[in-house]
């Protein structure tokens, strides 16, 4: 371990083991609040539950489920992630400079994730109240049974987005190839626009609101109704 000229202590993956290394972090004291990951190497589940107000930037890209159930710490990786970035996120921010394998942000409940490049299938699969700008493209079958929160999308949205929607709230600029079940194109509000400003701004992206369409659910499936089956 050692303090670069900017205060923050450097934890070398190529020299610890990822065991001492999330100890390390899960066990910052107030004394220590900011962290560099250098030498990844595409490491699997680095940073991961962290429960403190802290800053870590990884430097380089990283396996599956980095800073997983995140909760009040800030995660910066300067590089691409692998399958399940943020998984279960409670609070905090993780942003990623690259892109972003399958499920990015799966079941989160708060927090913000940003994806500076491209987010692969499953984008969103089950969110439960987590904020997910994407400044690229997403791939299929993204924000599957979305249960709350905001998937914001400055590029494309592959297949069946949205299928089996609850009340998140689904937000493109770009084309969507397909829509899932029971996933509609909705109307834009003065309230979506101002909450659509905001994410937009928290990350750094440069796009207006208006160039978005708004979708969600239709809420026909909440019950099950035999007119419906073939959408199921």
């Amino acid at each position: 371990m050692a303090k670069p000229a900017t205060d923050a202590l450097v934890l070398d993956m190529a020299e610890m083991e990822l065991r001492e290394v999330n100890s390390a972090l899960q066990g910052a004291s107030g004394n220590e609040t900011a962290f560099q990951l250098v030498n990844p190497r595409g490491s699997h589940a680095v940073a991961v539950g962290l429960d403190a107000p802290i800053e870590v930037t990884v430097k380089g890209s990283t396996g599956y489920y980095c800073a997983g159930m995140n909760k009040q710490a800030t995660v910066h990786v300067e590089g691409s992630v692998g399958p399940g970035v943020a998984e279960n996120m409670m609070s905090g921010t993780v942003v990623i400079d690259g892109d972003a394998s399958q499920y990015a942000g799966a079941t989160g409940h708060g927090g913000l994730l940003v994806v500076k490049g491209n987010a692969s299938s499953r984008c969103g699969i089950s969110m439960k109240g987590i904020d997910i700008v994407v400044h690229g493209n997403i791939g299929h079958m993204s924000a599957f049974m979305a249960q709350k929160g905001n998937l914001v999308v400055l590029g494309n949205a592959g297949d069946a987005l949205g299928d089996s929607l609850y009340e998140a709230r689904l937000f493109v600029r770009g084309e969507v190839k397909s829509l899932g079940a029971d996933c509609i194109e909705k109307e834009m509000r003065p309230e979506h626009l101002e909450i659509l400003a905001d994410l937009l701004d928290r990350a750094g992206a440069d796009a207006k609101p208006e160039e978005f369409k708004r979708y969600g659910s239709a809420r026909k499936l909440y019950n099950f109704n035999i007119d419906h089956a073939d959408e199921y």
